[in-house]
């Protein structure tokens, strides 16, 4: 590796940054740094990286080449695992009419496609319903299940959703419709009535995979499949399809919903994102084409090129969209739906940028917004479909749990989409607040939540909210720091330590990109582009320069430093690369700066 990364930056005289945040070196053990040196010849920064991540030097080689062979899990540890398996092959034996009822997002979608195709590969094709976000809502509905027991549906399989869906399945059994629940969200004590119901979050299930997305779920659940149709003699005629094929789907779900990346699931992810690469799947190539993107694939093309345009179909599009391209082996109709889905998403975009400036004038508009453990912000007419990334955005910029709330006066009720930060688990508040009556409908996760409500029970939910987080996101803003991996010099960012340092991916929850914090430096050639982001390039006090851009820094702190010039600064920031016009260079994308000169308070 470059000798350009040092020891965590410990010395860096940093109370508090320009955007008020903690800089601190990750704590690391240093006989675990040292073990991991010794054992697998790291040098010190790779070292003190893994030891950070709590890695055991017994579990480090694993880590760093995760496998599904060493970590898959034993399919019969979910609970209701092989009901629903034995339930899906009697379905396929029978000829039996079965769809897929699928959530809006990536999640959803995803697992959708995993479903459908398998089946393809059994001979037998399944029909895909997605509910319309705005005229449905979330979820499993007795209209929805009435409408396709009408249409000749035998058995429904509910993706990414289902699990609360108590009165709605309730009217599938009165209806005579077989349903298999496959989910991943909080549950509340109430487990629907159903022919099956896989949720690795439900209070008996043993396996211990509750960091799962569905599309992880429904992952295990294809090799339960393959496992049940094998002890039924159907592979003598046809070969048991091969589950890595899909791997991508899987890893999809997983970086989309945000999901915590370790164990299983780090490995689910890794090994999607290296089938994904080939990028064999007609949908995700024709998407990724579209946006003008390329390359192997990362969780950055996951999460923030594929995902955002596989949602703009259920945000305010049409909501199978994503699903149908993710599922199709047709290259012209995965090309007509990716420009479709990308055209979608610039709408998105604009609908997005309208609704957050709303949100950003009324929340300064009160005093003491600063001071809630948790944001909520309310208005009439906002689009349902940006909500969730508004309540994203918000919660980035104020670093506090969000709900952004869109009012529909006609039908007096309000529907709400929430994004929280670590530690503060608004899933299960959103669920307490439920079960106190507050709401019509909601729950979610510790990251993300959903509600619907009565208008006039806001100011009543805020104050239940807020004093149910309190203590969570107290100890939310103390924990919240930029914790810095290595001390870096503007020479030493190179390629090389990139690559090093890129043997930790996939990053997201659970396993952070690593960040690294530049002393001491000026800041020359400042530029504003559209979009509000900054970029600029960073000179050391060696006089070594390392280019470097903020996104989205107009209206911060930070972006007004660095467009204002003036004295040397301390930076902290990603490491990415920097392949434009084939320099193989890096450049550094900016999380937070502060003034050397001067503590922070």
């Amino acid at each position: 590796m470059a000798d350009g990364a040092g020891g965590p930056a410990g010395y860096l005289d940093v109370d508090r940054s320009l955007s008020g945040r903690l800089w601190r070196a990750r704590p690391a053990d240093p006989a675990l740094v040292r073990a991991h040196q010794m054992a697998l010849g790291l040098d010190e920064p790779m070292a003190r990286a893994l030891a950070a991540r709590g890695i055991t030097a017994e579990a480090a080689v694993s880590y760093l080449q995760p496998t599904l062979k060493a970590l898959f899990p034993d399919p019969s540890t979910f609970a209701d695992m092989d009901k629903a398996a034995r339930v899906l092959v009697d379905a396929l034996v029978a000829d039996k009419a079965v769809v897929v009822f699928a959530d809006y997002d990536v999640d959803g979608a995803s697992s959708a496609a995993l479903l459908v195709r398998w089946f393809d590969a059994m001979g037998k094709r399944l029909t895909i319903y997605v509910p319309d976000r705005v005229a449905e809502g979330y979820g499993p509905s007795p209209a929805a299940f009435r409408r396709l027991r009408e249409e000749g549906a035998d058995l429904v399989v509910t993706v990414d959703c289902g699990a609360a869906a108590v009165d709605a399945i309730a009217c599938a059994g009165e209806i005579g419709l077989d349903v298999v629940v496959v989910d991943h969200h909080l549950m509340r004590d109430e487990i629907p009535v159903c022919a099956a119901l896989v949720n690795p979050n439900r209070a008996d299930c043993g396996s211990g995979q509750g960091v799962l997305a569905a599309a992880g779920v429904t992952f295990v659940l294809l090799a339960a499949l393959n496992r049940e149709a094998r002890a039924r003699n159907l592979f003598v005629e046809r070969p048991e399809p091969d589950l890595r094929q899909w791997l991508d789907l899987a890893a999809m779900g997983a970086v989309c919903d945000v999901t915590q990346l370790v164990g299983f699931n780090r490995a689910l992810t890794a090994q999607g994102l290296k089938v994904m690469s080939a990028w064999a799947n007609p949908g995700l190539k024709a998407l990724l084409e579209a946006a003008g993107a390329k390359g192997p694939a990362t969780t950055f093309h996951a999460g923030f090129v594929l995902g955002p345009r596989i949602n703009a179909g259920g945000r305010i599009g049409r909501s199978d969209l994503g699903a149908r391209l993710l599922s199709t082996d047709d290259p012209d109709e995965a090309r007509k739906i990716a420009l479709e889905l990308d055209a979608l998403n610039a709408s998105r975009r604009e609908v997005e940028a309208q609704v957050l400036e709303a949100a950003v004038r009324i929340l300064e508009r009160e005093s003491n917004f600063a001071d809630q453990p948790l944001l909520l912000v309310a208005a009439d007419d906002w689009h349902p479909g940006v909500i969730g990334i508004v309540a994203g955005r918000l919660r980035e910029r104020y670093r506090k749990p969000t709900l952004v709330v869109g009012i529909d006066r006609a039908a007096d009720v309000g529907k709400g989409s929430g994004r929280s930060q670590p530690g503060v688990n608004l899933g299960r508040a959103v669920q307490a607040a439920f079960d106190a009556g507050l709401l019509l409908a909601g729950g979610g996760h510790a990251m993300a939540a959903g509600l619907s409500v009565r208008p006039n029970l806001l100011p009543e939910l805020r104050e239940f909210l807020c004093a149910r987080l309190e203590v969570e996101a107290d100890a939310a803003t103390e924990a919240d720091a930029l914790e810095i991996d290595a001390l870096i010099t503007a020479a030493g960012a190179d390629r090389g330590l990139l690559e090093s340092f890129q043997r930790l991916a996939p990053f997201g929850p659970g396993n952070p990109e690593p960040l690294f914090a530049l002393a001491e430096a000026r800041v020359e050639r400042p530029m504003m582009l559209r979009g509000g982001h900054v970029r600029c390039t960073l000179t050391d006090r060696s006089g070594a320069r390392l280019k470097a851009v903020a996104w989205r820094a107009e209206e911060t702190e930070v972006g007004r430093r660095l467009m204002g010039g003036g004295g040397a600064v301390h930076v902290v920031g990603r490491l990415k690369a920097d392949d434009w016009n084939g320099r193989q260079g890096v450049e550094l994308e900016i999380d937070d700066v502060a003034d050397p000169r001067r503590k922070n308070v």
